[in-house]
């Protein structure tokens, strides 16, 4: 199928990327003109795990071009609008960028086919009835107040995780589609049906999962689709929110949220994804889509108190690296920091709303020199934040080399796997803020580190000295048929079948 993509940002790019690839021939459209050159070199300005290799084979096996040119949308049959819906310090989400592009979009399409317009931004409910009456705004502008061109208007809401969103989209859990016509689900079926059945030839990477054999299709109201994103969202910062409330409580109590999380996170009905406990969310979507709700939800009436809580949680997890230091070192004033991470999470290069942008600044605002290392997110930091006097260093130990303390702001696999020993003999004082709880409180002890992470309360116990035959005894002590489950980074759980 023919397919234009208004909006050459995360989504639109990897959306596009994985349409070429099944065989789609695709056009991104953008209206910054650097970018678009960027992309017509074949460079993304982009950081996203596998989003370069499928790029490459997308040209090939289905063809994809950049533009700043809207003539493609006459020839498309599926144009995506996939444009930024930024918050408003109000909370609610500027459609500017989507409303002139739906008016472009009507102004382009013609008679000779049906087209289907697909809301792919996460946009309010509601929206999709906008859309509609601003392609009419664009059609009558130049044809006419009295004509009128063959169109669907869709609702496609995107649920790409940063890191993994190459993966998302060619095996995801589910698509949702809101439609109003018939014509509409047909065509945007026809367009996912290689996903859909899981037929196309996978790339060597990422590669296709073995249990990956057909996806879900859930087909909606346009304003059930809309609100199906929003909740989803909404859900997830929820249940990260609800981890981080858990392990503060924790720290009071003598408690290590990590077994408490993994004894949940066994039952079914909770599961165990998302209820990692840290310095808490970042990125484009949640803090985003938590405010344009709850702004829905006032226009209503209605005030989601839920939302609400969740949103101060995060907020609160930020500053608690702040607290957590000044206990430490008492004062921040001329002292070294080091943060292992600035993307808000790793497999990508994204700063938006990232914890690490919070805390340098909080820390520089207090005194302190901050050190930062990221394997990815350095050049972006320096490009959109010069005003951070952050100095950058090239490695782990160049970063935490003379510092008074390190923090872990972003779990990436390099820093779970530093030598602790290494990076605590470089360092002036040896305090580590384990943001993300990466490591086990004992081992980074024993590697000479004043550890602390996040809601580990029973980590600051001294253990009893015992010998080792203590250790015999209570292992022939345990009852015939105890499972023995590891807990990530923690003391194991030991499960009776029962």
């Amino acid at each position: 199928m023919r397919v234009t993509i208004i909006g050459a940002g995360y989504v639109g790019i990897t959306t596009g990327a994985c349409l070429s690839y099944l065989g789609h021939r695709v056009t991104c459209v953008d209206t910054d003109a650097a970018k678009v050159e960027t992309l017509q070199r074949g460079e993304l300005p982009i950081y996203e795990n596998h989003l370069r290799e499928l790029l490459h084979l997308a040209r090939v096996r289905g063809g994809i071009d950049f533009t700043t040119e809207f003539e493609s949308v006459a020839e498309s049959d599926v144009i995506f609008l996939a444009v930024g819906t930024p918050s408003r310090p109000t909370g609610e989400a500027d459609l500017s960028f989507l409303e002139s592009a739906a008016r472009r979009v009507g102004s382009s399409l013609t008679r000779e086919r049906h087209h289907v317009i697909v809301n792919k931004s996460t946009v309010p409910i509601g929206t999709g009835n906008l859309v509609q009456s601003l392609l009419n705004e664009g059609i009558h502008a130049r044809h006419g107040q009295n004509s009128s061109m063959p169109f669907s208007v869709a609702s496609n809401p995107e649920f790409l995780r940063e890191g993994s969103a190459v993966f998302d989209s060619l095996y995801p859990e589910r698509i949702v589609l809101g439609v109003e016509s018939g014509t509409a689900m047909e065509m945007l079926r026809e367009l996912y049906r290689p996903i859909l059945e899981q037929r196309f030839e996978a790339p060597s990477l990422p590669a296709r999962p073995e249990d990956c054999r057909e996806v879900p299709l859930i087909v909606t109201s346009l304003s059930s689709a809309e609100m199906i994103k929003y909740a989803a969202n909404a859900f997830l910062a929820m249940k990260i929110s609800f981890a981080n409330e858990a392990a503060n409580i924790c720290e009071k109590v003598g408690a290590d949220v990590t077994q408490v999380m993994a004894g949940i996170g066994l039952d079914s009905r909770i599961g165990a994804r998302f209820l990692n406990a840290g310095i808490g969310w970042g990125g484009s979507c949640f803090g985003k889509d938590l405010r344009s709700l709850l702004h829905t939800a006032g226009e209503y009436g209605y005030r989601a108190q839920l939302l609400e809580a969740s949103l101060a949680v995060n907020q609160a997890q930020r500053q608690m690296v702040i607290h957590k230091l000044q206990e430490k070192l008492y004062t921040l004033k001329g002292r070294s920091i080091a943060l292992f991470g600035l993307a808000f999470k790793p497999g990508t290069d994204d700063l938006r709303d990232a914890p690490s942008l919070q805390i340098a600044e909080e820390l520089l605002k207090r005194g302190a020199r901050v050190r930062a290392y990221d394997p990815v997110a350095m050049p972006a930091c320096r490009q959109q934040h010069p005003e951070l006097n952050i100095q950058y260093c090239n490695s782990i130990l160049d970063a935490a080399s003379g510092t008074h303390a390190v923090v872990v702001v972003t779990e990436w696999t390099e820093f779970a796997a530093m030598d602790l020993e290494k990076v605590a003999q470089a360092m002036a004082d040896r305090v580590l803020i384990d943001g993300r709880n990466l490591f086990d409180p004992e081992l980074a002890r024993k590697a000479g580190f004043d550890y602390s992470g996040v809601g580990r309360g029973s980590s600051r116990r001294r253990p009893v000295e015992h010998d080792a035959s203590d250790d015999a005894a209570a292992a022939n002590s345990a009852p015939a048929g105890d499972v023995q489950t590891t807990v990530p980074n923690g003391a194991p759980l030991t499960m009776v079948p029962g």
